[in-house]
């Protein structure tokens, strides 16, 4: 199923308050403008848009790559393997293929006792998201009985359908896989704890990833004990999985290209078809205008990114925008061209010293890889 949002995805057009830099005439069209796009993306495709993103379309478990001073990496593919394989046959409680909104179920059967779910933990850039991937792509079921999305995204289907809607269509699924399984406020703590638990019950089988622990997910951040309380029941819905290793990105890969000048960014904007032009600080308040779940149709038919005056993240809400940017850039492949700081310098010593520093390196792990593919726009070829 393809992951592209083009069908069924409404555009509203904002005036850009960026002025393009002068530059000769070297394309038949000005850039494209992330600050002139406000995607809608309609209800009804958020659920037939869940599968694993255009980078992750072709791997499997036999194209990772485990690290061979990193055993916990060869012992998660065994597991996993073993995991898709017992998803065969019958839907655990309802069997067969229901409706959209999960209507004319068969009769309901016991749910099965145990863990109904693996949890990947481990740092970023060790591969989580690729094995997850593989998962949903080994699973012997049909597409439309699998789903795969960030959590932001299972939380905004939540608010798109209604939260017993969300339980009827997702209930006939044989497996759901959410990637970057974050917890940002005790609200959505309760929510997604809830949500699981029904699915669990439904036999639904069930795969994430994050970066920490499920009885840690709360560490370090606001409302500590209100999102341990809650998690302590979900985790045991889940075994766990350590990852350990190295972030793959930095595994003998040169260091990330210095920036360009803005004058290099402008050229090459102009002269790369489908590629964006934006003013760093300028898209970083576009950004607050636009809810997270549809930063991947912002990004939508995009060639490559290119930005003017990188600079600091001002705060934290900010900050964790751009991470989900980054999510969405790096899942498309998306290369990003940029003058001004290096992306290792976006996010201060308190942020990345903080509860969401996962993230931030995380981010700043995908921009530096996404500036390294960059740089094919600028070389001579």
């Amino acid at each position: 199923m393809p992951r592209s949002l083009a069908r069924g995805l409404a555009w509203g057009t904002v005036s850009s308050s960026i002025p393009a830099a002068p530059v000769d005439e070297i394309a038949d069209a000005a850039p494209l403008s992330l600050c002139a796009r406000e995607p809608y993306v309609p209800a009804d495709r958020l659920v037939a848009e869940m599968v694993p993103p255009p980078r992750f379309d072709s791997v499997r478990f036999s194209t990772y790559l485990p690290d061979p001073n990193q055993p916990s990496q060869t012992e998660a593919v065994g597991v996993l393997e073993g995991f898709a394989g017992g998803l065969g046959g019958a839907h655990a409680v309802g069997g067969g293929k229901r409706g959209f909104f999960g209507f004319g179920r068969a009769r309901a059967a016991k749910a099965p006792a145990g863990p109904r779910g693996v949890y990947l933990d481990g740092g970023y850039g060790v591969g989580k998201t690729h094995l997850l991937a593989s998962l949903w792509h080994a699973t012997p079921a049909e597409p439309a009985l699998k789903a795969f999305g960030t959590f932001v995204e299972l939380t905004n289907l939540v608010g798109a359908l209604g939260f017993q809607k969300t339980v009827q269509t997702l209930s006939g699924h044989r497996l759901l896989c959410i990637d970057e399984f974050e917890l940002d406020d005790p609200g959505d703590t309760v929510l997604v704890s809830t949500l699981l638990g029904k699915l669990v019950d439904a036999g639904v089988a069930l795969a994430a990833t994050s970066n920490t622990l499920p009885g840690k997910l709360g560490e370090g951040r606001f409302a500590a004990a209100d999102f341990l309380r809650e998690i302590q029941g979900l985790s045991a819905h889940f075994r766990t999985l350590r990852i350990d290793g190295e972030d793959y990105r930095h595994r003998g890969l040169p260091q990330a290209p210095a920036p360009y000048s803005d004058e290099q960014v402008t050229k090459t904007a102009y002269a790369t078809p489908g590629a964006s032009l934006d003013d760093f600080p300028h898209l970083l308040e576009h950004l607050a205008k636009v809810h997270p779940s549809r930063y991947g149709a912002l990004t939508d038919g995009l060639k490559a990114v290119c930005l003017t005056e990188v600079r600091p993240i001002p705060d934290q809400s900010t900050a964790l925008r751009l991470v989900v940017l980054a999510d969405r850039l790096y899942d498309r492949e998306v290369p990003v061209l940029a003058s001004g700081l290096p992306f290792d310098q976006l996010f201060s010593e308190e942020m990345l010293n903080g509860g969401y520093r996962k993230k931030y390196f995380r981010a700043i792990s995908r921009l530096t890889a996404l500036a390294r593919d960059a740089r094919r726009l600028v070389e001579p070829r």
